[in-house]
């Protein structure tokens, strides 16, 4: 139960924090597209947020070229995938949150899938959950980041006009959809250029800050110290593997197609 209350107490305290926080499809002032608007949106982010360390990029990844990309259109992408990763880490974030509490991962009056499995990590609920369920998951997931690369309204993020972090609507596209997964509640379309620009700074400091939450939640289940995290009491601890999301649930497939699955997520492992 204490441990819950403290997972409660930072779900209510940083929920507001840790959300996309404002809607890319607009003209904003820094593109970030070339290396002096990377630095300009560094200082941004230390002067008017006080977070920050200021440019930094020791690989000099902001100077590259990837494979047929000029280095403007490399630098869309890997601010694209910051903020991607960003969003990803905080929903993980608060996911795992979530899930350790009673609430959720206690006594349930009906079960809330096959396989259901009573005070269990949020790694090992995944583990739980029966394989053609996760295969319907990632398809879903990548069903809506393959729609995401569908230039629209705004060019590609690798374009010339294109945003990093930009997704495009659904709400009149797909008629399944009556939300837009970015702003679902249209919080923000009447937001001044400055907040919204505020707004792309938090969102970039809260999932870089995210990337490290989630993966010193991870560390700290493995038994491995990661302060603060490691302080508390009863953190959900996990003996599997988080590389290995089909871990004894490969059965269902050809002998050989396991076997090699199964190598191809070993190679991948530390």
């Amino acid at each position: 139960m204490k441990f819950s209350a403290v997972l409660l107490a930072l779900v209510l305290g940083t929920a507001s924090a840790f959300a996309p926080v404002r809607n890319f499809a607009r003209k904003s002032a820094i593109k970030m597209t070339t290396q002096d608007e990377l630095v300009e949106l560094a200082e941004s982010n230390r002067d008017a947020l006080g977070a920050g360390i200021g440019f930094w990029d020791p690989l000099g990844c902001s100077k590259m070229s990837f494979w047929t990309l000029t280095n403007e259109q490399t630098i869309g992408y890997l601010r694209h995938a910051e903020i991607k990763h960003g969003r990803v880490a905080m929903a993980a974030f608060l996911g795992f949150c979530v899930q350790s509490l009673d609430i959720v991962k206690g006594e349930h009056t009906f079960l809330p899938y096959r396989g259901y499995v009573e005070n269990v990590s949020p790694q090992e609920q995944w583990d739980n959950i029966p394989v053609i369920a996760k295969l319907q998951i990632l398809t879903f997931v990548g069903m809506l980041e393959s729609y995401g690369e569908i230039p629209g309204e705004v060019p590609h993020y690798t374009a010339p006009g294109g945003i990093p972090g930009y997704y495009p609507p659904l709400v009149g596209k797909r008629p399944e959809f009556v939300f837009n997964l970015y702003d679902p509640f249209d919080f923000f379309v009447d937001d001044d250029e400055e907040s919204k620009e505020r707004g792309l700074n938090v969102e970039l400091n809260n999932g870089r800050a995210a990337m490290l939450a989630i993966m010193a939640m991870l560390t700290t289940s493995k038994g491995l110290a990661a302060p603060p995290l490691d302080q508390i009491p009863n953190f959900p601890k996990y003996s599997g593997d988080v590389m290995v999301p089909f871990e004894g649930q490969l059965s269902i497939v050809p002998p050989e197609l396991a076997a090699w699955t199964e190598q191809v997520f070993a190679s991948h492992m530390p």
